[in-house]
């Protein structure tokens, strides 16, 4: 059984890899002024500009 350790630095490991994603499908969608679906804190979907995005990762 994995220990809680492990368990947390694969955890880190996975939210790190998805944040880069993030990052990497805001930056090509901003260099082609596209717009990305996103939803709020509520879980209301909002279309922004990539641009946008960006500026807050």
């Amino acid at each position: 059984m994995a220990s809680k350790t492990d368990i947390n630095e694969l955890s880190g490991r996975v939210l790190s890899g998805v944040k880069k994603a993030l990052v990497k499908l805001a930056e090509k969608s901003a260099a082609n002024n596209e717009d990305l679906v996103i939803a709020d804190k509520s879980g209301n979907v909002k279309t922004i500009p990539a641009k946008d995005l960006l500026k807050t990762l």
